[in-house]
């Protein structure tokens, strides 16, 4: 039986360099179109999952026979979801939020295999430090926050405003790779 083409449904690079640690290289990357709004009222873990699940379907149609893998990271404090920090304005008020707090990365995983989908949610807390004026303009500074999830990356710069994480560090960077490498594994996929 021939195994199934694997398929990458994100533009995530970081998705992309997390996969490979696990030796897995998709056949193909088919970021999703979807909209991405929140509904009102809805949770931040519930708001992963149906996005991820949508994607997951949405590049399913297109290629019905493939193994796919779509994911949404969401950060949220308390049941505000943050945006993803496309200007300067967006990223400083995020880091003004977080700073000083715990907060919680929520990162849904969506498998779609053999006209199903299975999915799974992965949470990590997260505690910054006191964030002063200066930490902030240097950090936006660095332009690292362009497109995060919070307005932050923990694998960079801002690994530094961290003195305790609870969880997977590469869920907070956009993949928790022992739920995706489970997952993989009940589908037929074996990484390594």
């Amino acid at each position: 039986m021939t195994a199934p083409t694997f398929i990458l449904a994100s533009a995530s690079v970081r998705r992309v360099q997390l996969l490979a640690a696990m030796g897995i290289t998709p056949a193909q990357i088919v970021p999703a179109d979807i909209d991405e709004t929140p509904l009102k009222n809805e949770l931040p873990h519930l708001y992963a999952k149906r996005v991820a699940m949508a994607k997951a379907a949405h590049v399913a149609v297109r290629h019905p026979d493939a193994l796919i893998l779509a994911a949404d990271t969401v950060v949220a404090c308390g049941k505000r979801i943050l945006p993803k920090a496309e200007d300067e304005k967006t990223a400083r008020a995020c880091l003004k939020l977080l700073s000083g707090k715990r907060h919680r990365v929520y990162t849904a995983i969506a498998l779609h295999h053999q006209q199903k989908i299975r999915s799974a949610t992965v949470m990590t807390v997260v505690q910054f430090t006191h964030l002063s004026k200066a930490d902030i303009d240097h950090y936006i500074a660095s332009k690292e926050w362009e497109g995060k999830a919070g307005g932050y990356a923990i694998q960079g710069l801002a690994e530094a405003f961290i003195p305790r994480i609870n969880g997977s560090v590469s869920n907070v960077i956009g993949l928790p790779l022992t739920k995706t490498r489970l997952m993989l594994i009940q589908a037929g996929l074996r990484p390594w």
